[in-house]
């Protein structure tokens, strides 16, 4: 039997910065003409591992080959000549060029600047053609949809000469349909013979469109599987190291009085544009209310208003029966009428990194006068008050004189969850509850919202997730282009959902 053909071998990577060795003795086989996942929990070194495939890092030791010869890659122009093309999760667009100047920039090819657009041109047709990546080449990238821009980013790679190309999260910014899309996109790649390497931590997503999946945890490559031969609940023990509860376990909700009610409320933004448009809803004692959406619609400016982060045009907003004035209402204010915010944004609006951990387990409350000794903080029942939350809610590692900088992704969640849940209210509203958080703590902190539920607790939750809203909401709101444009329970499918999420608002049948 004739054996498959490297596209790509990693023999014996090693890399460490400082004291943390964050890749160890890697060894990493991609066959040409697949699509190969690469999973594991956040610091599991596999974005540390792609930099050194793609040049923005430098091994310690070990030896990258590509179709089965050494080579040394430096810099990404040197991974580019070698044939490797990356898409980061934040695309590397100029959002004010078109896409066919986005896809020649820095490789113009003529000092007659015409000539070599008109070549590129031609150029970028035969790729869509081959590739059914079509899209407007004089479009305006901040004009495009973002399932478009991540179009460009891959014709980027492939006018670039790409015959492996490296998907980092690409999914995250997707309607489902948007995604599925993607993916027969992947498939068609993989079909003309390129080979592409996919990092994500959507585990049902690795089992739609790889053949194969190596799995790395704390530095180390501790597996790789035919995906054909390997199930969802393996990959996530394999990450972890042990076993993980993937489905959310929840019974019936028991919906109360109504704790949070938004009554037509309209937030516009610096550029005079109403980005929430009439919004009304109400969330219930013991109920959680999800808000699904694809990023960009409107979801973040709705939660953050009604946290009083940000100021609302009109509306009104009661909370535990109470009015609240809208217009000018301070996030202070709100936390001490029950309300407490976990924020989309842990890093900039959540956290003070170069904090340690005790100083942030109190942010926000530290005023508070458990905490005050007299005129000053009382520092030792600060830190008492850390290392309970560290305990109860599995924070590692276990030391609150830790900078927060150099806790985890999932660990650094847990900080704010911490924070927000252990001032017990009555409202809690959760922006992406688990963004670039692995498996274990995504178990851990559904467990949590589920408990705040059960003890009637309110929770508003905002996810771009659909897994994660259909598994935790009682009852899904849609957002699109700024409105509500559909209510669902958690039975509904991911295909009606994603329709609306894609601003496809189909009429009720007439009563």
């Amino acid at each position: 039997m004739r054996m498959a053909e490297k596209a790509i071998e990693l023999i014996g990577i090693n890399k460490s910065f400082g004291a943390v060795r964050a890749n160890r003795d890697i060894q990493l086989s991609v066959e040409r003409g697949t699509i190969h996942g690469v999973i594991g929990e956040n610091g599991a070194g596999k974005s540390t591992l792609m930099s050194i495939l793609y040049g923005f890092y430098q091994a310690d030791s070990g030896e990258i080959r590509i179709g089965g010869k050494p080579v040394s890659i430096k810099t990404p122009n040197e991974a580019i000549a070698h044939g490797i093309g990356m898409v980061h999760q934040h695309f590397m667009l100029v959002e004010n060029f078109t896409v066919l100047e986005n896809i020649i920039l820095g490789a113009e090819g003529s000092a007659l600047l015409n000539s070599g657009i008109a070549r590129a041109r031609g150029e970028l047709h035969r790729l869509e053609q081959e590739y059914g990546l079509e899209v407007d080449p004089d479009a305006v990238i901040e004009d495009l949809a973002v399932g478009l821009q991540q179009r460009v980013e891959i014709l980027k790679a492939f006018y670039r000469g790409a015959e492996i190309l490296i998907l980092d999260e690409p999914t995250g910014v997707l309607t489902p349909a948007e995604a599925d899309h993607l993916f027969r996109i992947l498939r068609r790649l993989k079909d003309e013979g390129k080979t592409v390497i996919l990092i994500t931590h959507k585990l049902r997503e690795i089992m739609a469109v790889t053949d194969n999946v190596s799995v790395m945890r704390q530095g180390t490559m501790v597996a790789t599987r035919k995906t054909s031969e390997t199930t969802v609940e393996e990959l996530a023990e394999l990450m972890v190291g042990r076993r993980v509860l993937l489905h959310v376990e929840k019974g019936e909700a028991r919906p109360g009085e109504v704790k949070l009610s938004v009554r037509d409320l309209t937030v516009t933004d610096q550029r005079k544009v109403d980005v929430v448009k009439n919004v009304s809803f109400e969330v219930r004692a013991g109920e959680i209310v999800g808000i699904a959406g694809v990023a960009g619609n409107g979801q973040s400016e709705l939660i953050e208003t009604i946290a009083g982060l940000r100021k609302a045009t009109r509306g009104e907003l009661t909370l535990n029966g109470r009015k609240v004035e809208i217009i000018g209402v301070r996030q202070g204010d709100l936390r001490d009428q029950g309300l407490a915010h976990v924020p989309e944004d842990r890093h900039h609006m959540g956290l003070v990194l170069q904090f340690e951990e005790y100083e942030n387990a109190i942010l926000g409350y530290h005023d508070d006068a458990e905490f005050q000794k007299g005129l000053l903080m009382d520092l030792d029942k600060v830190r008492h008050a850390a290392s309970s939350m560290i305990e109860k809610y599995d924070i590692r590692p276990p030391n609150p004189r830790l900078k927060t900088a150099n806790f985890s992704g999932g660990n650094q969640q847990k900080i704010v969850l911490a924070r927000e849940i252990e001032q017990d209210p009555s409202v809690l509203v959760v922006g992406q509850p688990t963004r670039g958080v692995d498996v274990g703590a995504i178990e851990f902190i559904h467990r949590r919202l589920i408990e705040m539920r059960d003890a009637g607790k309110a929770v508003l939750l905002v996810s771009v997730e659909l897994d994660e809203i259909r598994s935790l909401s009682d009852r899904i709101l849609v957002m699109f282009d700024g409105r509500i444009v559909g209510e669902r329970g958690p039975d509904a499918s991911e295909g009606e959902l994603g329709l609306l999420m894609a601003g496809v608002v189909q009429k009720e049948a007439a009563e």
